[in-house]
């Protein structure tokens, strides 16, 4: 079974990560959100649930108003053609629906089939915020809180300015 996020934010808790979490109107997209972030500190992040054609799932993760090269990010990352992962697959791999996808939901990648791409920019600065595996809340984490969280997952990234 996937996390709540309630098990998520305990679990950060007991990895001794501090957090700030805020609830506002779901955000399915970039548009949508810069909406309800309002004042919340931080880098707004969007997330891409990817598939190659080798059948490899990769989650690329870059600020809210990067816009990602498609065609570019296969040769960057050593995959094959990229396109979107299903819905179905998106929760049988990451527990999360289309909308609330986010790199917190590599908790419930317990087989690792999924290879986080973050952006260099990013990871640099103090504060990103991803949504707590529901698209009506978004968490604060310290950039170096977010990678004890990766390693704790045992996801390795790559991480490469995109």
């Amino acid at each position: 079974m996937p996390l709540t996020p309630e098990a998520l934010l305990a679990h950060l808790g007991e990895l001794g990560i501090t957090v700030t979490t805020h609830r506002h109107a779901p955000a399915f997209t970039v548009e949508q959100g810069n909406e309800v972030w309002g004042n919340i500190p931080g880098i707004h992040c969007k997330n891409l649930f990817l598939k190659d054609g080798k059948g490899r799932l990769w989650l690329v993760v870059a600020p809210a108003d990067k816009r990602i090269d498609l065609k570019r990010l296969p040769g960057a990352i050593g995959a094959a053609r990229l396109s979107f992962g299903s819905a179905e697959l998106l929760g049988e791999v990451l527990g999360v629906e289309p909308g609330s996808v986010t790199p917190f939901a590599l908790i419930n990648d317990q087989h690792h089939r999924v290879t986080p791409v973050l952006d260099s920019w990013m990871m640099d600065q103090p504060l990103l915020n991803y949504h707590p595996l529901r698209n009506d809340m978004t968490t604060t984490i310290a950039s170096a809180d977010f990678r004890r969280f990766l390693a704790a997952t045992g996801h390795r990234p790559e991480i490469l300015l995109l």
